[in-house]
């Protein structure tokens, strides 16, 4: 039996990877999780797979202090593969994953769906074999280390492997406190990726976007803070209408039930896009592809001033396709088990 390792290494990932191990699963594989101290990352993989194994401590805001935090975690990775005697390891370039299956000679998948990210240079080189949308500029990948003979590609957003995958929770305004009254318009905001390498510090038109949004009487704003700090500084703002979860929530049917997306970029500008919610990114790194694709397509719109958040209203309700959603997740999905069953030493 084929022993396939996930990492989860951000918050996104247990979404991402929860249709994909139960696909390794039908196709006889066993499945082995583990998962990085990183924002929501732990509290999503322990509710999915409770005997998920936690590898390192959370990360320190100072570069020196990251740098010292990934090589513990890339020991931890190594002693885990070995210790459950791994036959490949599977990620969304979990660069500590990635440098101790090199550590160890063990193959790895890794996919990725940001170009710019400069960590690529490390995930790819260290992988077995790379997935990447088709989006992605060839040209500069390669020179990330991404070689042709590593590359495969798929159609369509990494998003779409999941978004169909599971039922809408119908009460998820009501278990937030919040009261869907006529005229009530429901804003979910998603704070920046704070800290990343790809992203400055915070930006601050997401803080004037926050104080438009909140000031209308009519608007319910859901804030979705990426870390604990930034939780507390929008706390701090003491702003009408603000609702700031503490726990990680079904951010799925949170989306499905707004009306208006305000993001940073990243993972959930795209789920909010795709499941077909007005859509607004301030992200301040450089430009994605994917999201190029989506603003080209009309589905995201780029925030250039926080004039355009200034009259807020409840959307028509539209119907999510659900049947291309679950096709396109059928054509991924395949991608990911095949390429992961075909590197298992």
């Amino acid at each position: 039996m084929t022993r396939v390792w996930i990492d989860m290494s951000n918050s996104p990932h247990p979404l991402l990877f929860a249709p994909i191990a139960r696909r390794l699963e039908e196709a006889g594989a066993e499945v082995l999780i583990s998962a990085r101290d990183h924002a929501q990352t732990v509290e999503l993989a322990l509710e999915r797979w409770p005997d998920a194994e936690v590898l390192g401590a959370a990360s320190p805001p100072s570069r020196p202090g990251k740098a010292v935090a990934i090589g513990a975690r890339v020991i931890d990775c190594a002693r885990f593969a070995r210790r459950n005697n791994v036959d490949v390891a599977l990620s969304h370039n979990s660069y500590a994953q990635l440098a101790a299956a090199r550590l160890i000679r063990l193959p790895a998948v890794t996919a990725m769906d940001y170009e710019h990210q400069p960590a690529n240079h490390l995930g790819f080189r260290a992988a077995t074999t790379i997935l990447l949308p088709e989006a992605l500029p060839e040209e500069l990948v390669a020179r990330q280390g991404a070689r042709s003979a590593k590359v495969i590609r798929y159609r369509g957003f990494k998003e779409e492997l999941y978004l169909a995958d599971f039922a809408f929770d119908e009460k998820i305004l009501e278990r937030l406190g919040i009261l869907r009254a006529p005229g009530v318009a429901v804003v979910v905001a998603r704070s920046a990726p704070a800290g990343a390498a790809y992203h400055p510090d915070e930006n601050p038109l997401f803080v004037e976007g926050l104080r438009v949004i909140c000031a209308q009487e009519h608007v319910r704003c859901v804030v979705l803070a990426r870390h604990a700090h930034q939780r507390a500084e929008i706390e701090a703002m003491n702003l009408p209408n603000c609702h700031i979860p503490a726990t990680a929530i079904d951010s799925r049917s949170l989306l499905n039930a707004a009306d208006l997306f305000v993001g940073a970029g990243g993972t959930m500008t795209r789920e909010a896009a795709l499941l077909g919610l007005p859509t607004l990114s301030l992200f301040a790194g450089r430009p994605a592809a994917l999201d190029a694709e989506l603003e080209r397509s009309g589905r995201l719109r780029i925030l250039s001033g926080v004039d355009q958040l200034e009259d807020i209203r409840p959307r028509t309700p539209g119907d999510v396709d659900l049947a291309s959603l679950r096709a396109a997740a059928d054509r991924i999905g395949t991608t990911f088990v095949d390429a992961t069953l075909a590197a298992a030493r």
